[in-house]
């Protein structure tokens, strides 16, 4: 629908660029070092942009009704605390009451500076400068470094003697230090970019002195051993304050945090990634091509080449994110790693930074295909809609549901750089080439202010409720360009374009994958683009039959209700002889982008819509499609568990179903320090670090007996503990080593002489110093074995 609209002026300011999310930007007048390399495409500032109604203002505007009820007080508990003054609120809950206290004001600095710049709501500049005082206040006090990490001060002291210790999260005892630096510091870059906060720069420039005193005598073989623990992107903002100050120490300090095994080892073009940790890669990788913006040194741009070609071809899965309990797996294969665990948002905050620079170093429609793909099905598809609440992990498992953070008490790394994606969905719609052309990577509703040209551009789009894009031409004076289009990878039955109404014929994109149209524009020209919206599948690199479903650019989810499905036989396949999707789907008539299977579900037909329109609903991303005879064979092997079970049954002497309060009594169950509740259609029971739980059973006293519990595969770090029988050891387990989003039955075998001649004994799940038991799941049985 057309929208009539009055334009107003903007003025140009001088706040054009950002750290955070920062590329190159054609007017950049607080940038003292400018790139030595050809910058062929600039991003527009976010001040520049204007999204209009659709899902992603919807979802930058519950961001900020989150931001908005975040009191900077309580994220400046720890720092004012630790500077020796009295904290204004208490901190909060979660990663901010633990050994990551502080990375969050970091981010909440920049996700307000951001939407400043967007929005020019003088309440967020009033938040950035308040926070930026507070610092100031704290800084002199720690001799140029400000902080809130627990025990920080003596662990740093360790570090400037060279005493350093790490197993990967852990520098001397503190979790991730650096990370936590550099989330400060590029907050306050922002703060300084974005709203022209002077002093914010002050004190960016004081921790990166600080950071260099401290690390001023350590030899190389020490700074490797310090970056073997995850550093964020250091070597980003310090390459960055070089570009703001024009001081080349900077620029050397961010040597000192190049990690010579993985990135000399990508410089080389080796897939060194696998069993890799993925969000500490990734940052680095974002410091190397911002270095060789400013330096020229292929080294780094060979990295960070290689390194995208490698993660987005390799070890992406269908909705652009990454990783399973953080981690790459090797190459191409994902099959067997659709767990609750999958796709950490923050990986994708971050390969799309990656990316930006990529594009306006060298423009092409494959990296923003791979953009819109990540930004439409993982960014989006990360955030309550109606909460703004985010994702930590988004869950590929089959049957799953996303679990969204709390308002108060999780702030994980993703509920901070979750403060940011949403308020910047702005920031690469558009791009200026530089030969003055401007690109249109994404089809997002949006008006672009380009003030270079006194062209006002409004992109008016339903896509991909529809195909129907239009770009509506304001000028305050004729002018030349190039207006470049985006062919994208979805449009396989082709485009259609019209200028002024007149169709282009013969329409064929560029080398770099764009559609081209030069001319002279005015007011009152208007371009309408119809790319084709079509069904189409994406297959596992290691299983053709396990595949995702798209239309267009959006990820389609099968909604399974709000009851888990059964994990066994109670998550729906696809039944089909046919590959196309088309010919087992069909569109609703009422719902738009809503889909019904047609004789293809099984156990039951099955809807899809957008990922990211689900919200708490149990769902499927990835789905089975078996051929009729595959299926009839894949039913013999349900009837095969449906008959283990019945001899499971047979063979059971007594059970207790935890959880389950008259069970619990029945068998004398007690313990301390212990919890219960529900996930996957059970209940479990768990007992914290100096707890325990025990119970009474039966047993068989003539024949042997063994025990069998139930465990879900998960990242159990910290949950080994013994399994007594009369207060016999008969097992340790260690849960860490169950990996898959599953359930695990564990059969452990009785010594005969603890159960001989005895009718029942006591169980006792008792953890390992500073570690949990469980959760043990469902029915804990005793079996008399054959």
């Amino acid at each position: 629908m057309k929208k009539h609209i009055t334009y107003s002026v903007i003025l140009l300011l001088t706040i054009n660029a950002y750290t955070q999310s920062y590329v190159p930007e054609k007017q950049q007048p607080k940038m003292k070092v400018k790139p030595v390399v050809p910058v062929k495409a600039y991003s527009f500032n976010l001040q520049d942009v204007q999204l209009l109604d659709g899902p992603f203002k919807k979802a930058m505007e519950a961001d900020v009704r989150y931001l908005q009820v975040i009191e900077p007080d309580r994220l400046l508990a720890d720092f004012r605390e630790h500077a020796g003054l009295k904290a204004k609120g208490t901190h909060y809950g979660g990663w901010e009451h633990s050994g990551l206290a502080g990375h969050t004001l970091g981010h909440y600095l920049s996700a307000c500076a951001m939407h400043y710049a967007a929005s020019r709501d003088k309440q967020f500049l009033d938040k950035v400068n308040y926070i930026v005082d507070e610092l100031a206040e704290c800084q002199p006090k720690r001799n140029g470094y400000v902080g809130a990490i627990p025990k920080e001060d003596s662990m740093w002291a360790e570090v400037e003697k060279g005493n350093i210790r790490s197993r990967g999260f852990d520098l001397n005892g503190a979790w991730s230090p650096w990370y936590t630096v550099h989330k400060i510091m590029a907050g306050l870059l922002d703060a300084y970019l974005y709203c022209d906060n002077k002093k914010a720069l002050a004190v960016e420039t004081g921790m990166a002195d600080w950071s260099a005193h401290l690390l001023r005598n350590l030899p190389d073989s020490s700074l490797q051993r310090m970056l073997f623990c995850e550093y964020g992107g250091m070597n980003d903002v310090l390459a960055n304050t070089y570009a703001l100050t024009g001081e080349k120490k900077y620029l050397d300090l961010s040597y000192k945090f190049h990690d010579k095994h993985i990135l000399d080892s990508l410089a080389l073009q080796k897939d060194v990634l696998p069993g890799k940790h993925s969000n500490t890669q990734i940052p680095k990788v974002i410091g190397c091509i911002r270095r060789y913006e400013l330096t020229a040194d292929d080294k780094d741009k060979t990295i960070a080449d290689f390194f995208w070609q490698t993660v987005v071809n390799n070890h992406s899965y269908a909705p652009g994110g990454n990783s399973n309990y953080e981690y790459l797996g090797p190459a191409n294969q994902l099959n067997e790693t659709l767990t609750d665990n999958t796709m950490e948002t923050c990986n994708t905050y971050n390969m799309l930074k990656l990316t930006r620079h990529l594009f306006a170093l060298q423009p092409a429609a494959s990296l923003m295909d791979y953009y819109e793909r990540a930004l439409y099905n993982h960014i989006l598809s990360s955030q309550d809609h109606s909460t703004g609440m985010m994702c930590y992990f988004v869950p590929l498992r089959m049957g799953t549901q996303k679990e969204f953070s709390d308002s108060f008490n999780t702030f994980t790394c993703c509920v901070g750089s979750g403060m940011e994606n949403h308020v910047k969905y702005g920031e690469s719609i558009y791009y200026q080439g530089v030969n003055g052309s401007l690109y249109v990577n994404l089809f997002i509703a949006s008006r672009l202010n380009w003030k270079e040209k006194g062209v006002v551009i409004e992109q008016q789009t339903q896509l991909p409720e529809s195909n129907w894009v239009r770009f509506a031409i304001t000028a305050s004076r004729p002018v030349p360009f190039t207006l470049r289009i985006r062919n994208p990878h979805w449009s396989t039955q082709g485009s259609w374009l019209a200028v002024n109404g007149k169709e282009q014929t013969n329409l064929q994109p560029d080398a770099d994958g764009y559609f081209t149209i030069t001319r002279t524009w005015k007011t009152g020209d208007a371009v309408i683009f119809k790319p084709s919206l079509q069904l189409y599948t994406q297959s596992m690199p290691d299983n053709p039959n396990r595949l995702a479903v798209f239309y267009g650019p959006v990820v389609l989810a099968g909604v399974l209700g709000n009851k888990e499905p059964d994990p066994v036989t109670g998550i729906p396949v696809l039944v089909s002889t046919e590959v196309d999707p088309a010919s087992w789907l069909k569109a609703d008539n009422n719902q738009p982008l809503v889909f019904h299977s047609l004789n293809t579900g099984q156990p039951q037909e099955v809807t899809l819509k957008p990922f990211n329109q689900v919200q708490k609903e149990f769902y499927n991303v990835y789905w089975d499609l078996f051929t009729p005879q595959r299926w009839g064979e894949q039913q013999k092997l349900y009837e095969a568990e449906r008959k283990e079970r019945h001899e499971l049954e047979v063979r059971t002497v007594d059970l207790v179903r935890l959880g389950e309060m008259q069970p619990e009594r029945d068998h004398e169950f007690t313990g301390e320090k212990i919890n219960t509740g529900e996930e996957h259609t059970r209940k479990y029971r768990l007992a914290h670090s100096g707890g325990y739980f025990s119970f009474n059973l039966k047993v068989d006293p003539e024949k042997p007996n063994s025990l069998l519990c139930t465990y879900w595969g998960m990242d159990n770090r910290g949950r080994t503990f013994d399994i007594l029988v009369n207060d016999v050891t008969i097992a340790t387990e260690d849960l860490n080593k169950y990996k898959s989003s599953k359930f695990y039955d564990i059969v452990y075998p009785i010594p005969v002489n603890i159960t001989k001649g005895k009718q029942q004994v006591k169980l006792t799940f008792k953890p390992a110093a500073h570690n949990m038991v469980g959760p043990v799941y469902g029915e804990v049985r005793i079996m008399r074995e054959n």
